[in-house]
């Protein structure tokens, strides 16, 4: 008879015994070394010597599928259950026979949640175990009386593999022999108040199902063979402030589809050519990919994810990922990704209430819910959950050789109000309306990578005048390497859509932003947020028909190209997309076939080529040094005109817009210094679409004095058009 009680037995057959472990397995009772196994549907299980293969103990079934035997060897030994099912036969190792995986030093790292490396202890990880190849899983639910782990290894029956619980810090754990790449799984908890959740996917998955369908898969997190050792040991010379960057922003899923196959967007692996050899042709430094993190909801274009680890598999696994970013590397491009640490949705099958309590998430909505996107938001005070995150950066950076993170909806993070109604929120310890924790949290982040990585950007998209976004830590910043100038972008976007003949009265919108352009380290943004819910293409801001709109959107591309900052264009807007972006189709590359698009196109192609050919552009972008007004206040022209200066013994540039479509012949303009000013840039070249007006290649300064300077040149300066001079 067995000894085990009818409540033990009842939990175990009912999947709800919380430990497992002490029940089933190889145990010790009344001197006997008694083998017990919970198989439901068995006919037959016999115990297997693992060495000889002979059978040591038949099992009998005690009740539902769980079966016992007394053995009669004296000291512990390793076995193989062999189990007959209807008219089949195999062999296994018993799940309930292997030790723990985790170690005492993950276990106090994970209380204290300080574990740098935590998703190499938690999530799911192919691995040999006690001589045997496997799987070992593990989950923080701290809150839950049981876990166990489902999938088609065990007919998604949460009875049979359920996890060991590690105490204090809230860890469930087992080890699932004969199981690897490409399982399917979920989590079955049982929560704090005994009712069975919703199954739920992996926190750590590295990867996930096609959606809709919603199981974690198993990927191998090792094995990948990087061939980018040169560019990891330089990439950080290409994001430094002194470098000249221009970021190419891409969705994934609409930047090229191919109609013959379903119009199915291209897989990891296309890109790895496609993208890759046209954004360096285009001459970008950089690709920054909209949120790959896997997400439910096409719609929400990424910045909803339920995955943070895993690369969503719409476009392949995560090995073949690997092999995209890889290939931008060797092409000598850097990849950013954006990351959401502000919010997550509320699916069923997501972090939302993991353990049946507030887990991830603050319990009171007026902190846990987010009214804009209807999300939930972390709670950044809670050890576990800021580790969570943070070594989910961590993860990007250092095991898939990311380059960058560009943090989205900083500003929601930051303040407890954000789009929140009087009552809607709750003030901090303090009274204020500053999210302290999401604020600790961001400084401590951006510390620990910068910390434990080289040559790695963390770029923040905030958009209040919260200070010091890319100070230092230890003088109060957040401690991000750049911040969007979402200022910049608003006001020069807002002049650009003015009629030409209206421009003199909104002047202040173009010269405003030097007011603060060195008070952070700042990216240019033209993002996908400017031409999507109604607000049309870029191409379809700039006012006027046909030809003006090209003529303003290329003077203004080389404005934004001649003006303190890094670049940045979302995909299309580099040929002149005629209409809004659409997630669900691709860019509209047949207008590659008009000469106007095909001049857009070539003058950013030009303009990162200037960019990156004259340093005076970029050596210094973040300092005021690098930068002077020659003629600011030129309003009646709606002309601009500013020096930028390199580091020492570097060509100063002069730089002019005329933002009229009056062409101005024998202008004259102040120069910094005596000599030839080579004319490098001109936006209305015939190249590009324009009239062709110019300087024939460049003028040379006279002794007169113009603009406050000593010297100075007579330049044309054509319609709706930018120059840019060199000295020789």
């Amino acid at each position: 008879m067995t000894t085990l009680t009818d409540a033990e037995i009842e939990a175990i057959t009912t999947g709800r015994l919380a430990d497992p472990f002490s029940c089933l397995g190889l145990h010790e009772v009344n001197g006997k070394l008694v083998v017990r196994a919970f198989l439901p549907g068995a006919s037959a299980v016999d115990v297997i010597d693992a060495k000889t293969k002979r059978r040591i103990a038949t099992l009998k079934e005690v009740r539902d599928g769980l079966f016992e035997a007394a053995t009669r060897r004296k000291t512990r030994f390793r076995y193989l259950l062999r189990v007959t099912h209807d008219d089949t036969t195999w062999e296994t190792e018993d799940t309930y026979a292997f030790g723990p995986v985790m170690g005492d030093l993950d276990e106090h790292l994970i209380g204290e949640g300080s574990h740098r490396q935590l998703w190499r202890v938690l999530g799911a990880h192919v691995m040999t175990h006690e001589g045997v190849a496997g799987t070992h899983f593990a989950i923080w639910a701290p809150n839950a009386q049981r876990v166990s782990v489902v999938g088609d290894f065990n007919t998604w029956d949460g009875r049979r593999h359920v996890m060991r619980g590690r105490g204090t810090t809230g860890v469930w754990e087992i080890f699932v022999p004969r199981i690897g790449e490409g399982e399917h799984y979920k989590y079955e908890i049982i929560g704090a108040d005994g009712n069975l959740l919703p199954q739920k996917a992996d926190p750590f998955g590295f990867g996930a199902e096609h959606p809709p369908a919603t199981a974690s898969v198993v990927r191998a997190l090792d094995g990948f063979d990087w061939a980018d050792a040169d560019w990891m040991g330089k990439r950080g010379q290409a994001i430094a402030v002194d470098a000249p960057v221009t970021v190419y922003e891409v969705h994934l899923g609409s930047w090229k589809r191919v109609p013959e196959d379903g119009n199915r967007p291209l897989s990891y692996l296309e890109l790895a050519d496609d993208l890759v050899r046209y954004a360096r042709d285009m001459g970008f430094t950089h690709i920054e990919l909209m949120p790959i993190s896997e997400f439910p909801f096409d719609g929400s274009w990424g910045y909803q994810p339920v995955g943070l680890f895993a690369p969503t598999i719409r476009h392949g696994t995560l090995r073949e990922f690997r092999a995209f970013v890889e290939a931008c590397h060797v092409a000598g491009l850097g990849l950013i990704l954006d990351w959401v640490p502000g919010h997550f949705p509320e699916d069923a099958h997501g972090l939302g209430r993991l353990d049946g309590t507030p887990l991830y998430e603050h319990a009171d909505r007026r902190e846990g819910f987010h009214p804009d996107w209807n999300t939930l938001v972390f709670n950044y005070g809670r050890a576990e959950v800021s580790n969570y995150l943070t070594a989910n950066a961590l993860y990007w950076l250092d095991e898939h050789h990311i380059d960058g993170l560009r943090v989205d909806a900083v500003a929601s993070m930051l303040y407890r109000d954000y789009s929140r109604k009087d009552g809607e929120w709750i003030p901090n310890k303090d009274g204020g309306r500053e999210n302290l924790e999401a604020i600790a949290f961001l400084q401590s982040t951006n510390v620990t990578v910068y910390g434990q990585l080289d040559g790695v950007v963390t770029i923040a998209e905030e958009s209040t005048a919260f200070p010091a976004v890319s100070g230092m830590v230890d003088s109060g910043g957040l401690g991000f390497g750049y911040k969007w100038n979402m200022g910049w972008m608003n006001d020069t976007l807002r002049y650009m859509e003015e009629d030409p003949i209206n421009r003199k009265y909104h002047h202040g919108l173009i010269t405003f932003g030097l007011n603060y352009a060195f008070s952070e380290n700042f990216v240019l943004p033209i993002s996908h947020d400017e031409v999507v819910h109604g607000k049309g293409s870029l191409l379809d801001k700039m006012p006027g028909d046909g030809d003006a709109k090209f003529a303003n959107l290329r003077a203004y591309l080389g404005f934004m190209w001649g003006h303190p900052g890094k670049k940045l264009l979302f995909m299309g807007c580099e040929f002149a997309q005629g209409r809004e972006w659409n997630h669900d189709g691709s860019l509209d590359w047949h207008l590659l076939d008009i000469p106007q698009h095909q001049g857009i196109q070539a003058l950013v192609r030009d303009l990162n080529a200037t960019y990156r050919a004259v340093p005076a552009l970029f050596e210094r972008d973040t300092k005021p040094e690098g930068f002077e007004w020659i003629e600011g206040g030129a309003v009646e022209e709606s002309l601009f005109v500013w020096a930028r200066l390199g580091a020492d013994g570097t060509k100063p540039v002069v730089v002019v817009t005329n933002m009229t479509p009056v062409l101005r012949e024998g202008r004259r303009i102040g120069v910094p210094q005596a000599g030839h000013w080579a004319e490098r840039m001109n936006t209305d070249a015939l190249d590009y679409g324009g009239t062709g007006e110019g300087n024939l290649g460049g003028v040379s300064s006279e002794d007169i004095a113009a603009s406050g300077r000593a010297q100075s040149i007579v330049i044309t300066v054509p319609p709706l058009s930018t120059l840019i001079f060199e000295l020789d």
